[in-house]
């Protein structure tokens, strides 16, 4: 398995796991003006098919940007799941610079220009044809809602930016994407804050290396909560894990309760 920057396989997963990374295109997300809901549907489903999510990545609308982020990306991880800039308008650079990441020219793809013809007939305008222009190469992915379909080129997978659309158009990829176990999750929720129980945290780490612990608060008016998260594909060992976590609050007579464990 190939991640970003660390370079070897993180707690609680096989050595042999799928990874992805993805890249959310837009200067709407950076500017703040868009909350992004795409990261974390393609995370989930990622982790329901047994894929690692390695990276997460949010690139402005420029060539050179997304050029960059394409090909480091694709070269470190198995899959490279994109969305956004796929649309009519001037600001919609996404297959073009995709095109470019792989030295291929781009063009309008024969069924994607039918797809739009049948949906706008006399109404296909130039703007719309540019949701039919993909890299050289690239398959189609469909797109149930809103006709323009989304590409595969390699082991990059552009989707619409539009939550709803990219959801659907995923669906409609997903039979593409070899995965393995699904990545599995428990939580304990305990009332205290991190600097509690952080030493004792770090070494129930220690003794379950096979699965990745992380500590997540919340600061509330009332009370002071944090989540402990335990995630690996192999549920008892998750479990072991969560028995440690409980059993290390109970020794600190710290009010902690567990979650019911869900995949992923």
């Amino acid at each position: 398995m190939r991640f970003p920057a660390q370079g070897k396989v993180p707690l609680g997963y096989p050595a042999a796991m799928k990874t992805a990374a993805l890249v959310i295109i837009g200067n709407e997300i950076l500017s703040g003006q868009t909350q992004d809901r795409n990261g974390p549907f393609l995370a989930r489903r990622l982790g329901e098919l047994g894929v690692r999510v390695a990276e997460l990545r949010a690139v402005r609308d420029d060539e050179p940007a997304i050029v960059a982020a394409i090909n480091e990306l694709r070269a470190s991880c198995d899959y490279v799941l994109a969305t956004g800039g796929i649309g009519p308008t001037h600001d919609d650079i996404t297959a073009a610079a995709i095109a470019k990441a792989f030295g291929v020219a781009h063009a309008v793809h024969p069924k994607a220009r039918a797809l739009l013809a049948a949906k706008y007939g006399a109404d296909l305008n130039a703007a719309r044809l540019r949701m039919a222009t993909v890299p050289t190469g690239a398959e189609l992915i469909d797109n149930p809602i809103s006709t323009a379909p989304g590409f595969v080129i390699g082991n990059v997978y552009v989707f619409a930016g539009v939550p709803e659309i990219m959801q659907a158009m995923f669906e409609s990829a997903r039979h593409r994407i070899a995965g393995g176990p699904p990545v599995r999750s428990r939580t304990v929720l305990a009332t205290a804050t991190e600097g509690v129980f952080a030493d004792q945290l770090a070494a129930v780490q220690a003794q379950h290396r096979d699965v990745e612990i992380g500590s997540y608060p919340s600061f509330g008016r009332a009370k002071v909560e944090t989540r402990i998260v335990m995630r690996s594909t192999d549920a008892a060992r998750i479990d072991a894990a969560a028995a440690a976590v409980e059993n290390m609050f109970r020794a600190l007579a710290v009010p902690a309760v567990s979650e019911p464990g869900s995949a992923p």
